[in-house]
């Protein structure tokens, strides 16, 4: 995802993502995912390697030992190829081979987006010939001051979850559901981003911002999270059928790439609110399984509301 335009209160159209000029900088393997889809599977593989009915799968890794967001040639770093268009939808697909990154079984993926009012809807998919696992999600930088505002400190965000996942030096999940009561990562009232992801609490500064994975509550499309800008009163409100939110404050954007327009991308410049399965799932039984059969067809909706208050 390249823009995505609200209109001001003057009627003005504003793009409330980071993005890129061109197609180059979407496919070069320093992008910190700007708009991506992210797949085979989102969020971090522990030592690169999980086991399937019995067996082990190594996979490629690009963070130490880690495999993120599908390994070192993932589905960001894919042309996919248009399926279908209209004027307020697009459905692209994208064919991943067996063993694509380590992954068994061939996957067919799908992302369909499609705009309707106020509401941007997400339907991620996918299809396999062999058991494998499987977890999609659309890696957009939100900043909803707009390119000129500068940081996305001030936000105010909500997250609808009372628990979050802790995580290991890796920040790979540490296998147990804490309490945000009392946590810098207490959303469940609206706060500002800023402060939280520069607090001292050692989570905090072992990720250095915030870079976890919220336990949503309740099952099926429902509400994740809200983000507003005060000072426009734009707002977005996220809903989704996926049980967790990963919250990602940009803290690897470093000032050494450029945005679209020549702008340079540093932490904290826009916010990613990932909605996927949980990171390290095919390795820790105690999460939702994220495996995938023939047969079944894997699915996340998330929707996207924006508006003003």
């Amino acid at each position: 995802m390249q823009r995505l335009r609200v209109p001001t209160r003057d009627g003005h159209p504003l793009d409330v993502v980071l993005g890129y000029s061109d197609v180059a900088s979407y496919l070069s393997p320093t992008n910190p995912y700007v708009g991506a889809t992210v797949g085979r599977y989102a969020n971090r593989i522990a030592g690169g390697r999980f086991t399937l009915d019995g067996k082990t799968y190594p996979l490629t890794t690009n963070e130490a030992d880690t495999c993120l967001h599908g390994g070192t040639e993932g589905f960001h770093l894919r042309l996919w190829t248009v399926v279908d268009q209209a004027a307020d939808s697009l459905t692209l697909e994208l064919v991943s081979p067996d063993g694509d990154q380590g992954f068994p079984g061939e996957l067919t993926a799908r992302a369909a987006y499609r705009v309707a009012g106020d509401t941007v809807t997400i339907e991620l998919s996918a299809a396999c010939d062999a058991p494998t696992v499987v977890s999609l999600t659309n890696h957009a930088y939100f900043n909803l001051g707009g390119p000129e505002s500068g940081s996305a400190e001030d936000h105010l965000l909500a997250v609808d979850a009372d628990t979050y996942l802790p995580v290991d030096p890796r920040a790979i999940p540490l296998g147990r559901l804490d309490p945000v009561a009392g946590t810098p990562f207490d959303f469940t009232t609206p706060a500002a981003i800023g402060h939280r992801a520069r607090h001292h609490h050692p989570q905090v500064l072992r990720v250095a911002g915030i870079d976890h994975a919220y336990h949503l509550r309740g099952e099926g499309l429902r509400r994740a999270a809200r983000l507003e800008h005060p000072d426009s009163g734009r707002f977005l409100e996220i809903s989704t059928d996926q049980p967790s939110l990963q919250v990602y404050t940009g803290n690897r954007l470093d000032g050494t790439l450029n945005g679209r327009d020549g702008r340079l991308l540093r932490q904290s410049d826009g916010i990613a609110l990932e909605t996927q399965r949980h990171p390290d799932a095919p390795n820790q039984p105690a999460f939702p399984s994220p495996v995938l059969n023939p047969g079944e067809t894997y699915r996340s909706i998330t929707t996207w509301r924006l508006g003003s208050s």
